[in-house]
């Protein structure tokens, strides 16, 4: 049950087990509750915050915006898909990116669903805060992935 919950985190957000296993031992570090910050960790990912921002439909889809460069994080191009974004960071496409049919049909959307630690204007996102446990993919248990790691 531990293995499989830790692999459908991985799954979820598109990471490897090697950074994963970074990911857990940062959360280690931290004070508190281990399992929360793996997942805030895993939260402030720049592809998933692109994906929470219904700017992607997808996180693959995210991580290729980033790649090619589509993306700017504080007026600074980004192409690192696994950069932790902090708060008051600004989140923005570069107008060619507004042309590729899914992020434009994203666009056209009238109620996207955003949590409420990000914010959205247009194509722009901001992060308000860092995210909560409750704001985060529901169908994850993350003390079965800390007990997994603490054998």
């Amino acid at each position: 049950m531990q293995l499989r919950e830790k692999q459908k985190a991985k799954r979820i957000y598109g990471v490897m087990e090697k950074q994963f296993r970074n990911y857990f031992n940062e959360a280690l570090k931290i004070k508190g509750n281990t399992g929360v910050a793996l997942i805030t960790h895993l939260e402030r990912r720049l592809d998933n915050c692109i994906y929470r921002l219904s700017l992607s439909p997808t996180r693959a889809a995210a991580r290729q915006l980033i790649g090619h460069g589509h993306v700017l994080v504080n007026n600074k191009r980004m192409n690192i898909p696994s950069y932790q974004v902090k708060m008051e960071d600004v989140i923005t496409l570069k107008p060619k990116a507004l042309q590729v049919p899914s992020v434009k049909k994203l666009q056209e959307e009238k109620n996207p669903q955003i949590p409420a630690w990000l914010e959205r204007k247009g194509v722009a996102g901001k992060i308000v805060r860092l995210p909560e446990r409750t704001e985060a993919e529901a169908d994850i248990n993350e003390q079965l992935i800390v007990e997994y790691y603490s054998r």
